[in-house]
């Protein structure tokens, strides 16, 4: 963020060793050596609900950089709102942070982080969430950040150029086409308040939609738990 007034376009910062990592709500997020960690500094037209949309982008995003270095074998889901899996384990995370006035966001900092080589202490890892995997351990390949950076850079451009072009719809089309548990029960926390239902997709907004003893309802934003995992 304080690179972000001298920089005139989108700019991809990756950090060799992170010690003081962070994920969702100011959790720890944390980097052993050889994972990947890397921000996508953005200066992004709109306000924050714009601005949210990019979560979905760059989850897309590693989904295809790992397809396109690994091929199609490795089992692959896409977690609202901002987590990619492997083989149902956790292997990637985003985080995005934005600053700005009023409704105007002039820059956005969109962090992610997979676990290429190896995992985090289950220790760290919060009761009932999924278990953190690695690619290197789920597929026996090893692909290094120096090769996932490109990747990832290619794949989050052509996203970025689809959304650009055709608005969220097509982002979302390709999300829902991706994302783990459709159709499932599933819980929201958000807070204190826990909603259980069928997760029946996600509105144009990028919020959940679920299905429960009350009704339809949209929740902009939550932990998701998978009941039964």
């Amino acid at each position: 963020m304080r690179s972000a007034p001298g920089l005139t376009g989108p700019t991809w910062i990756m950090a060799r060793r992170q010690t003081a990592g962070r994920g969702r709500r100011g959790r720890a997020w944390a980097d052993p050596p050889g994972n990947f960690a890397a921000t996508l500094l953005l200066h992004p037209q709109g306000g924050p609900a714009e601005a949210a949309r990019y979560s979905f982008v760059a989850a897309l995003a590693v989904h295809d950089a790992v397809r396109a270095l690994c091929g199609p074998h490795p089992i692959l889901a896409l977690k609202w709102p901002n987590d990619v899996l492997l083989n149902g384990g956790k292997l990637s995370g985003i985080l995005l942070e934005g600053v700005g006035s009023g409704s105007s966001i002039q820059a956005l900092a969109i962090g992610i982080g997979i676990n290429l080589l190896t995992v985090p202490d289950t220790l760290s890892v919060e009761p009932d969430a999924l278990h953190p995997v690695s690619l290197q351990g789920e597929t026996g390949l090893t692909v290094t950040p120096d090769e996932m950076l490109p990747a990832l850079a290619t794949a989050f451009a052509d996203w970025q150029a689809r959304m650009k072009d055709g608005g969220f719809d097509p982002i979302r089309r390709a999300w829902l086409a991706r994302a783990a548990r459709l159709g499932d029960t599933i819980t929201a926390r958000t807070g204190a308040t826990r909603t259980t239902g069928r997760f029946e997709g996600i509105d144009d907004s990028g919020a959940l939609i679920l299905t429960g003893p009350r009704g339809r309802q949209v929740i902009p934003a939550a932990d998701i738990f998978f009941t039964g995992a």
